[in-house]
């Protein structure tokens, strides 16, 4: 497999179009480790994320002052897996944006990914200091959903990936306190059921049960999903409305989405007391390929803090 990656990336960097790409190319990690030591192929990018790639790139070489460019060419680097590429390109734009919160928010996201996490905290406070005041907006996606409608903003997105990397440390109070300023970021269903989750486990985690239930106050069974049907039926499993069963999903793992489930589901186990089917399932999360989605990360800390020694 990792014969088969490294072959596509050389491909890639002899084909038509593609020349000045080839220093570039030739520098790409091809593998990724994690902290319990298992080690990943990057997986071949397909062509037409190739192709936005490239595109992203020569954009950003013709419009160098474009913070929006580099941005994007910052997103792209990072959708092929590069993710110390796409730091070095934000970090970069830091020098010349300083006071540029988008850079620092997508920085700290790469940060999580590669599991830096002081660094990531961070950026991400950095850039919620300098959202302070400014109007919120809307976030375009890098990879659209099927209504192709954007469902995230520049606020909630900070705060989210803030509170995440809170969490993953264990520091669960500011984890909650940047939950809460994600849901109160924007009225989309999608944004309130993705932060009620993790207000919710943090609540569940920290032994406050009763707090935990009445952050579910504005999850409804009838409410429109476009994008995070994951998290919204996680907040149903918790408030009671659709069983553990028909959450549990069979066969490999590896979409964001599945990860999602599967770790909600392992912390609906543990919060009931059944360590065993808790642990089970973030073991099976942590055989997936999924390396870099949020449910792998969170699983991933976990098991290092609650099970790594009784393994």
């Amino acid at each position: 497999m990792l014969f088969f990656v490294a072959s596509a990336l050389f491909i890639w960097s002899c084909s038509p179009g593609a020349s000045d790409n080839t220093e570039t190319i030739s520098s790409q990690d091809t593998t990724f480790t994690t902290p319990l030591g298992k080690i990943y192929p990057i997986p071949t990018p397909g062509e037409k994320t190739l192709a936005q790639y490239e595109e992203a790139k020569s954009n950003f070489e013709a419009n160098p002052e474009d913070v929006d460019a580099l941005i994007w060419y910052g997103r792209r680097t990072a959708y092929l897996g590069q993710y110390k590429q796409a730091i070095e390109i934000y970090s970069e734009g830091i020098e010349k944006f300083p006071n540029e919160a988008r850079l620092y928010r997508h920085r700290g996201h790469r940060y999580i990914s590669i599991r830096e996490y002081d660094k990531a905290i961070a950026d991400l406070e950095k850039a919620a200091k300098l959202i302070q005041g400014t109007p919120n907006e809307i976030e375009p996606d890098g990879m659209p959903n099927a209504l192709n409608i954007p469902v995230s903003s520049l606020h909630g997105n900070i705060y989210y990936h803030l509170g995440l990397a809170y969490y993953l440390v264990g520091d669960y109070e500011k984890a909650y306190q940047a939950y809460l300023k994600c849901r109160d970021s924007g009225s989309q269903y999608d944004n309130i059921v993705s932060s009620t989750h993790w207000l919710y486990m943090i609540q569940q985690r920290i032994g406050n049960p009763t707090k935990a239930d009445s952050l579910l106050a504005p999850i409804y069974p009838d409410s429109t999903v476009i994008e995070n049907q994951s998290y919204a039926d996680l907040c149903l499993l918790y408030k009671g409305l659709l069983p553990v069963d028909s959450l549990i999903q069979q066969g490999p793992g590896g979409n964001p989405s599945n990860d999602a489930v599967r770790y909600g589901v392992a912390n609906w186990y543990l919060y009931h007391r059944d360590t065993s089917n808790a642990k089970k399932m973030m073991e099976e999360l942590l055989e997936t390929n999924s390396f870099a989605s949020f449910g792998y990360l969170a699983a991933e800390q976990d098991w290092i803090k609650l099970f790594s020694q009784n393994r």
